[in-house]
Protein backbone atom coordinates (compact mmCIF):
# COMPACT_ATOMS: atom_id res chain seq x y z
CA UNK A 1 0.00 0.00 0.00
CA UNK A 2 2.74 2.23 0.96
CA UNK A 3 4.40 2.61 -2.97
CA UNK A 4 0.29 3.72 -4.16
CA UNK A 5 0.52 6.63 -2.02
CA UNK A 6 2.60 9.26 -4.01
CA UNK A 7 0.63 8.19 -6.87
CA UNK A 8 -2.60 8.73 -5.15
CA UNK A 9 -1.18 12.03 -3.52
CA UNK A 10 -0.36 13.04 -6.92
CA UNK A 11 -3.92 12.29 -8.24
CA UNK A 12 -5.69 13.69 -5.51
CA UNK A 13 -3.60 17.03 -5.71
CA UNK A 14 -4.51 17.33 -9.83
CA UNK A 15 -8.07 16.59 -8.59
CA UNK A 16 -7.26 19.76 -6.32
CA UNK A 17 -5.56 21.94 -8.79
CA UNK A 18 -8.61 21.44 -11.41
CA UNK A 19 -11.38 22.33 -8.56
CA UNK A 20 -8.95 25.75 -7.74
CA UNK A 21 -9.15 26.41 -11.59
CA UNK A 22 -12.87 25.94 -11.48
CA UNK A 23 -13.44 28.99 -8.74
CA UNK A 24 -14.41 25.83 -5.83
CA UNK A 25 -12.05 26.51 -3.39
CA UNK A 26 -13.85 24.47 -0.59
CA UNK A 27 -13.49 21.21 -2.59
CA UNK A 28 -9.27 22.04 -3.66
CA UNK A 29 -8.97 22.61 0.29
CA UNK A 30 -10.08 19.41 0.96
CA UNK A 31 -8.42 17.33 -1.79
CA UNK A 32 -4.89 19.35 -0.95
CA UNK A 33 -4.89 18.54 2.85
CA UNK A 34 -5.77 15.04 2.03
CA UNK A 35 -2.58 15.15 -0.44
CA UNK A 36 -0.64 16.78 1.65
CA UNK A 37 -1.12 14.34 4.36
CA UNK A 38 -0.54 11.57 1.52
CA UNK A 39 3.11 13.20 0.69
CA UNK A 40 4.52 16.12 1.99
CA UNK A 41 5.17 18.39 -1.09
CA UNK A 42 6.27 22.04 -0.84
CA UNK A 43 5.19 22.69 -4.20
CA UNK A 44 1.84 22.46 -3.32
CA UNK A 45 1.90 24.81 -0.70
CA UNK A 46 0.81 27.45 -2.52
CA UNK A 47 -2.53 25.90 -3.94
CA UNK A 48 -3.21 25.25 -0.24
CA UNK A 49 -2.21 29.15 0.94
CA UNK A 50 -4.32 30.19 -1.51
CA UNK A 51 -7.61 27.73 0.02
CA UNK A 52 -7.00 28.61 3.63
CA UNK A 53 -6.84 32.37 2.76
CA UNK A 54 -9.81 32.39 0.89
CA UNK A 55 -12.17 30.00 2.63
CA UNK A 56 -10.93 30.67 6.04
CA UNK A 57 -9.77 33.79 6.09
CA UNK A 58 -6.15 33.24 6.96
CA UNK A 59 -4.52 35.56 4.69
CA UNK A 60 -0.94 35.37 6.71
CA UNK A 61 -0.75 31.77 7.32
CA UNK A 62 -1.61 31.77 3.23
CA UNK A 63 1.25 33.86 2.32
CA UNK A 64 3.71 32.02 4.55
CA UNK A 65 2.65 28.46 2.59
CA UNK A 66 3.24 30.74 -0.54
CA UNK A 67 6.74 31.97 0.28
CA UNK A 68 7.20 28.61 1.38
CA UNK A 69 6.22 27.36 -1.92
CA UNK A 70 8.60 30.00 -3.77
CA UNK A 71 11.60 29.11 -1.89
CA UNK A 72 11.08 25.81 -2.79
CA UNK A 73 10.09 26.31 -7.12
CA UNK A 74 11.53 30.22 -7.11
CA UNK A 75 10.80 30.46 -11.18
CA UNK A 76 7.46 28.33 -10.95
CA UNK A 77 4.61 31.09 -12.22
CA UNK A 78 1.88 29.42 -10.28
CA UNK A 79 2.87 29.82 -6.92
CA UNK A 80 3.28 34.14 -8.30
CA UNK A 81 -0.32 33.45 -9.30
CA UNK A 82 -1.63 31.97 -6.42
CA UNK A 83 0.40 34.74 -3.59
CA UNK A 84 -1.20 37.02 -5.93
CA UNK A 85 -4.54 36.08 -5.49
CA UNK A 86 -4.14 36.05 -1.55
CA UNK A 87 -3.55 39.40 -2.05
CA UNK A 88 -6.43 40.34 -4.19
CA UNK A 89 -8.58 38.62 -1.18
CA UNK A 90 -6.82 39.95 1.32
CA UNK A 91 -7.66 43.51 -0.62
CA UNK A 92 -3.84 44.77 -1.52
CA UNK A 93 -4.39 45.17 -5.03
CA UNK A 94 -0.85 46.61 -5.53
CA UNK A 95 0.82 43.96 -3.92
CA UNK A 96 -0.89 41.79 -5.92
CA UNK A 97 -0.28 43.28 -9.38
CA UNK A 98 3.60 43.48 -8.01
CA UNK A 99 3.85 39.76 -7.47
CA UNK A 100 1.44 38.72 -10.79
CA UNK A 101 4.42 41.13 -12.85
CA UNK A 102 6.97 38.82 -11.44
CA UNK A 103 5.53 35.92 -12.06
CA UNK A 104 5.39 37.01 -15.15
CA UNK A 105 9.43 37.55 -15.46
CA UNK A 106 9.49 33.98 -14.17
CA UNK A 107 8.46 32.43 -17.11
CA UNK A 108 4.50 33.80 -17.19
CA UNK A 109 1.62 31.50 -17.55
CA UNK A 110 -2.09 32.58 -19.67
CA UNK A 111 -3.49 32.49 -16.13
CA UNK A 112 -1.14 35.41 -15.12
CA UNK A 113 -2.14 36.98 -18.10
CA UNK A 114 -5.37 36.94 -17.89
CA UNK A 115 -4.70 38.42 -14.21
CA UNK A 116 -3.25 41.29 -15.50
CA UNK A 117 -5.93 42.08 -17.97
CA UNK A 118 -8.33 42.29 -14.97
CA UNK A 119 -6.26 45.46 -13.92
CA UNK A 120 -6.59 47.03 -17.24
CA UNK A 121 -4.54 49.95 -18.26
CA UNK A 122 -4.08 53.65 -16.96
CA UNK A 123 -5.74 56.14 -19.10
CA UNK A 124 -2.63 59.29 -20.33
CA UNK A 125 -2.15 61.77 -17.86
CA UNK A 126 -4.01 64.77 -19.03
CA UNK A 127 -1.50 67.03 -19.57
CA UNK A 128 1.00 65.02 -21.20
CA UNK A 129 4.78 66.86 -20.44
CA UNK A 130 3.37 66.70 -16.43
CA UNK A 131 3.93 63.99 -14.79
CA UNK A 132 1.26 61.62 -13.51
CA UNK A 133 1.97 62.26 -10.22
CA UNK A 134 1.97 66.39 -10.64
CA UNK A 135 -1.04 67.84 -8.41
CA UNK A 136 -2.41 69.91 -11.49
CA UNK A 137 -2.86 66.06 -13.40
CA UNK A 138 -4.20 64.31 -10.26
CA UNK A 139 -6.78 67.40 -9.59
CA UNK A 140 -8.24 67.39 -13.35
CA UNK A 141 -8.49 63.83 -13.40
CA UNK A 142 -10.23 63.74 -10.03
CA UNK A 143 -12.41 66.21 -11.35
CA UNK A 144 -13.14 65.10 -14.92
CA UNK A 145 -13.90 61.79 -13.42
CA UNK A 146 -16.58 63.35 -11.29
CA UNK A 147 -18.34 64.75 -13.73
CA UNK A 148 -18.41 62.30 -16.12
CA UNK A 149 -16.16 63.29 -19.00
CA UNK A 150 -13.24 61.36 -17.85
Amino acid sequence: MKPLAPQEAVLVFERARRAIAMDNSVAGLAALEKALTLEDNKGWYSYLGYCVAKERGQVSRGVELCLESLEHEPNNPAHHLNLGKIYLVSGNRAEALRIFRQGMTRGGSSELIEKLNEFGKRKAPLIPFLSRANPVNKFLGLLLRRIGLR
